[in-house]
């Protein structure tokens, strides 16, 4: 079994041939001008410990953030995969005792972690095209550490076409805490009036789906607040600044 994609929110739909369209065409240019040309895909991955360079990957989900012809953001569709542990992989008995994940079990359908993300790379560049990004940023609650483990992967497997920025960010525990004054991912969701199940964290495609609602829930707040309205004013006046600058040095 491969990758998991879905297009609906709330459902997971199992995908055996690739989308022809995975995003929908609101605005395609909307959301590379909001994020200065990146498309925002929510990453969350569980591991076997801390260390990216020798610690396995047991799972990794994402949600491609998509955008209404208004600029506000919602969770669009959903990828999801379990993973073998890459050859000479470390696995930290408290790690997995704290995921939950028995990363030999034959049910899980695991597969390569390289196939996995190549096949997630490939819808992400068909989504960057559908709405006229030049890249993909990770979003991620304490996004370093996903993006470490991203990382540390392609370079095992010498992926090539990586959609992702390979230093950049958005991270949810940094935006939490400054428009709801809380870091932890379950405490913040509730703040936020999102529906939040402990027993169901650290499932990576549920922490996904839950960052995807935090990350789409205070973005949309500063843009109903006027915060983004202020900010393009700002851009214009940079922009008419430039042109002016222009003008005189070619006098």
């Amino acid at each position: 079994m491969g990758t998991h994609l879905s297009m609906g929110y709330n459902r997971l739909l199992i995908i055996t041939t690739p989308l022809r369209q995975p995003v929908s065409d609101h605005q395609p240019n909307l959301m590379a001008e909001r994020f200065r040309g990146y498309l925002p895909v929510v990453v969350d991955v569980e591991t076997a410990g801390f260390n990216e360079k020798t610690d396995a990957l047991l799972e990794v989900a994402m949600v491609v953030m998509d955008m209404d012809e208004k600029g506000f953001l919602f969770p669009g569709y959903e990828m999801e995969a379990k993973i073998k542990p890459f050859e000479g992989a470390n696995l930290e008995q408290s790690a997995l005792d704290f995921t939950g994940i028995d990363p030999f079990d034959p049910d899980r359908n695991a597969e390569d972690e390289g196939t996995a993300l190549n096949n997630m790379f490939k819808s992400i560049r068909k989504a960057m095209k559908a709405k006229g990004c030049k890249r993909a940023i990770l979003v991620g609650h304490n996004a370093h550490f996903d993006l470490g483990f991203i990382n540390a992967a392609i370079e095992r497997h010498d992926l090539k076409r990586n959609p992702f920025h390979p230093f950049s960010s958005f991270d949810t525990a940094t935006l939490a805490g400054l428009a709801l004054g809380h870091t932890v991912l379950a405490r913040s969701c509730r703040l936020g009036g999102i529906d939040f199940d402990n027993k169901e964290a650290h499932s990576a495609l549920y922490d996904t789906q839950k960052t995807a609602e935090l990350f789409a829930l205070i973005t949309n707040q500063w843009n109903q607040l006027g915060g983004w309205d202020w900010a393009l004013r700002k851009h214009r006046q940079e922009q008419q600044e430039r042109e002016a600058e222009k003008e005189e040095s070619e006098e």
